[in-house]
């Protein structure tokens, strides 16, 4: 795997830019210079992330969601030593 994480990444398997190896490595998010644990989705080229509004959720069950734009840095998180 590479260092650098992708431009682009979801958590709802039903996207086209969901990746299960990279959710399961880890990746942490800064939007806006505030570091976030609640991102459904980023996009660092476009400026963007996607963040639940509150605990509502939509007729299927999923979390609403609202487009925030701004600054996006998006890492790896380091391993853990044990």
């Amino acid at each position: 795997m590479t260092d650098t994480p992708p431009d682009r990444l979801s958590n709802d398997p039903r996207s086209p830019f969901y990746d299960e190896t990279v959710l399961e490595r880890g990746i942490g998010i800064r939007f806006n210079g505030v570091e976030r644990t609640n991102v459904e989705e980023y996009c660092i080229s476009e400026g963007w992330v996607r963040l639940p509004v509150g605990k509502s959720l939509d007729r299927r069950g999923n979390p609403m969601t609202m487009k925030a734009k701004g600054k996006v840095e998006a890492w790896y998180r380091e391993e853990q030593a044990e």
